[in-house]
């Protein structure tokens, strides 16, 4: 870590606001598209909090350390993003290939458009942060 921890800090923020908003209209959108007609009968009515946070805090952990951080310390953002679609590409693929391989019939389609959509907000919330931070903190 060779730049201020507060660099990190704002990297964090930036990278919460936008992969939560991303995810956010993502999740909106793919609910009731892909998810409820694919995987409906395994889904709860609503979500579970507590363990939805803890995975946002830790993800993005996750990102800051394994993509934003490297990418800010060489200034350049286009790391970010290849670092982050790659760890979002793994990520996702951790969970969905479990899945794939564990649960009777999870569907393809799902596995095939959440490591499409991992990668994507991953990879892009990764460089815009750390496009950000630079411009912000230098």
């Amino acid at each position: 870590m060779t730049l201020p921890f507060s660099h990190y800090l704002t990297a964090y923020g930036i990278a919460a606001v936008v992969f939560l908003g991303l995810d956010a209209v993502w999740l909106g959108t793919m609910a009731s598209r892909l998810y409820r007609p694919s995987i409906g009968h395994l889904m709860a009515d609503g979500f579970a909090t507590a363990p939805a946070v803890i995975f946002y805090l830790l993800y993005l952990v996750g990102m800051v350390v394994f993509a934003i951080g490297p990418a800010l310390e060489a200034r350049k953002p286009m790391q970010a993003l290849a670092m982050g679609a790659l760890l979002g590409l793994i990520c996702y693929a951790t969970y969905d290939l479990t899945n794939q391989a564990t649960l009777k019939d999870w569907p393809w389609k799902v596995t095939v458009a959440d490591l499409i959509w991992g990668t994507f907000v991953t990879g892009v919330s990764s460089a815009v942060a750390t496009r950000l931070t630079l411009a912000w903190r230098g």
